[in-house]
């Protein structure tokens, strides 16, 4: 297997970059100035792979040579879309929103080598059950974290236990990053390098 080009991870995100640290590789983190699309004629699949590739060519025109992981994630039930809550009421009622019932969460991945022309994009899904809450649990949640960088105004990984009742499908994807799924992705760029 060859080695990969340099890593750039092209998001600001910790949480991310604590995720692509489990896979033990090399990457130096360059924040994408990309705007995020939110365009009803698309899937939450689609959108989420269309930001990650926004992302991913951003810093690539910057750095050429570096393969560069671009990644977005979205909360979605049905057809309506749950974005990063613009102020704390706002966090309140897409948690009353999502409480008592499934919903999913899709991380869109784009990895792009520009000077290469090779691109792969992909998403990975995952239902997340969240617990009947009473409103009194709902602001108990919210008063735990920063509701308002998170999409659907909640974090798996700060307190999810207070909300969750099950997830079916990846952790890591509900967190910001498919691990599973990019590791298989990572080693396929090597062998079809």
């Amino acid at each position: 297997m060859r080695k990969l080009p340099p890593l750039i991870l092209a998001s600001a995100s910790p949480r991310r970059s604590e995720l692509l640290r489990l896979l033990d590789i090399e990457f130096t983190v360059v924040a994408s100035d990309a705007g995020e699309l939110h365009d009803e004629q698309f899937t939450a699949r689609e959108i989420a792979q269309l930001n990650a590739y926004r992302k991913a060519r951003a810093v690539a025109k910057k750095f050429p040579d570096a393969l560069v992981l671009g990644a977005d994630t979205l909360v979605y039930r049905g057809t309506k879309l749950f974005g990063k809550p613009a102020n704390p009421e706002e966090a309140y009622r897409m948690l009353k929103e999502l409480a008592g019932h499934t919903h999913q969460v899709v991380t869109g991945v784009c990895l792009l080598h520009l000077r290469t022309h090779r691109q792969r994009t992909f998403a990975d899904i995952t239902d997340v059950q969240f617990r009947p809450l009473k409103p009194a649990h709902i602001r108990h949640y919210l008063a735990q974290m920063n509701p308002l960088d998170k999409a659907g105004a909640y974090a798996i990984q700060d307190g999810g236990e207070l909300i969750i009742e099950e997830i079916s499908g990846s952790f890591s994807n509900v967190v910001g990053l498919p691990v599973e799924l990019l590791r298989k992705e990572l080693a396929q760029w090597r062998r079809s390098s």
